[in-house]
């Protein structure tokens, strides 16, 4: 056992020494050129549709269309399939077999009315670069609170930009960056030990209820009690206006979709939805051909995500180990998390770089490893097809262990410490 042990270990420190500053950032430039260059040659063709024959920005529609029908005063059509299929037929006047379901609050579509007044690539357009400029606002955010990383600043951008997440969430229009800006301003509030904030910013995300799973059961176990409350009031505000805006009958309506997914995956063509996802629910149900099955064992390894995250939570470590132990739970716990969704897992990974320069060699070879691979695994997803096997979760859970492992190992230093003492 130690033998095996000390082998792990032995190649871990190799690979991680492989992970040279050289190395990476040829690796990044790459990557970033490859993903940046499908971008423009697929998005280079008139008109609405790409190379591929799929509707530019496509996960905008959604978003696009509710906008419209809020500024024309039909708000009670926001869930209703053929006024929804009406409007997209008026925006893709072509023949198109997508059927895209309404999946968020009728607050999200208040949101992009002015864009509504454009055409739709225009608004798009206009969507994109604002996503791309606020994703850049806050890696600078980050970085700046860095140490370790500020002399590096060439390669936090040429990896910033190579970063996986962000070229999926570019080019299906979604707004995963929102979900980042909520994370990123919450870090920079606790950091300013503005705690009740902070949780003001994480409730922002009611839009997106997912990630909403497990932060809130980490803060009540936590007894962070005045993030919770801000978390708490942030989300209830956003839905009473919704409610008091919209009417009982559209919210009724939507929480119908939250509560009932299967009255609506089949509609919007999810059969691949597991190949692009990347939690626990996903990877337990590509790998247990039973549902129920696949269903308890994610339950069951939520359960111990969420007390590994708490533990690390309550203890007494830096920050940004803590914040980045909240961040990976709320990605594993997630019940439908895409591969753009991960861009809320940027601020981590900046984090834990800055955190492991100044770590012992064995403890900064694992992390490095460990960030390497859920850094370039989502690229694999697809693969999962056939393997039935998401390794990108598996790198995401170990990374969460060896914060725990840390934080255990901070503690049992501690209380010899105060034994001494």
């Amino acid at each position: 056992m130690k033998r095996a042990a000390r082998v792990a270990s032995a190649s871990i420190a190799s690979f991680a020494s492989w992970l040279n500053p050289r190395r990476l950032r040829a690796q990044a430039m790459l990557l970033a050129l490859c993903l940046w260059g499908v971008c423009v040659i697929d998005y280079s063709t008139p008109g609405l549709f790409d190379r591929a024959g799929n509707i530019k920005f496509q996960d905008f529609l959604p978003s696009y269309i509710s906008a419209r029908l809020i500024a024309q005063r039909r708000a009670a059509d926001l869930y209703d399939a053929k006024a929804r299929i009406d409007e997209l037929h008026s925006i893709v006047p072509q023949a198109t077999s997508v059927r895209l379901v309404n999946l968020y609050g009728p607050q999200v579509g208040f949101l992009f009315i002015p864009l509504a007044r454009l055409p739709f690539l225009n608004a798009a357009f206009i969507w994109a670069a604002f996503n791309f400029t606020l994703y850049l606002a806050c890696i600078y955010a980050v970085w700046r609170c860095l140490p370790n990383l500020r002399p590096h600043r060439a390669m936090v951008i040429t990896v910033a930009f190579a970063f996986p997440p962000l070229f999926h969430f570019f080019v299906r229009g979604q707004f995963s960056v929102l979900i980042l800006f909520c994370f990123t301003l919450a870090f920079l509030c606790l950091r300013n030990r503005r705690n009740w904030v902070a949780g003001v910013a994480l409730g922002c995300m009611i839009f997106k209820p997912q990630f909403l799973l497990a932060i809130p059961l980490i803060l009540l176990l936590s007894r962070s009690w005045s993030i919770l409350a801000g978390l708490v009031l942030s989300s209830i505000a956003q839905l009473v206006f919704a409610r008091l805006y919209f009417g009982p009958a559209v919210m009724h309506t939507y929480f119908g979709l939250v509560l009932h997914p299967s009255t609506w995956i089949a509609v919007a063509e999810l059969s691949l939805a597991p190949i692009q996802m990347h939690s626990l629910r996903s990877f337990w149900s590509l790998l247990i051909a039973w549902p129920q099955v696949a269903f308890v064992l994610y339950l069951l390894c939520s359960a111990l995500v969420l007390g590994v995250a708490v533990i690390v939570w309550k203890s007494t470590s830096e920050l940004v180990l803590r914040y980045s132990a909240l961040s990976f739970a709320a990605v594993l716990v997630n019940p439908h998390l895409f591969v753009y969704d991960l861009l809320m897992l940027a601020p981590a990974f900046l984090m834990l770089v800055d955190w492991s320069l100044d770590r012992d060699s064995a403890t900064r070879s694992a992390m490095s490893v460990l960030l390497y691979l859920s850094f370039v695994l989502p690229l694999a997803g697809p693969l999962s097809r056939w393997t039935h096997l998401q390794l990108s979760v598996i790198a995401f859970a170990a990374v969460l262990g060896l914060l725990y492992r840390v934080t255990s190992r901070k503690h049992v230093l501690a209380s010899r410490e105060s034994l001494v003492v």
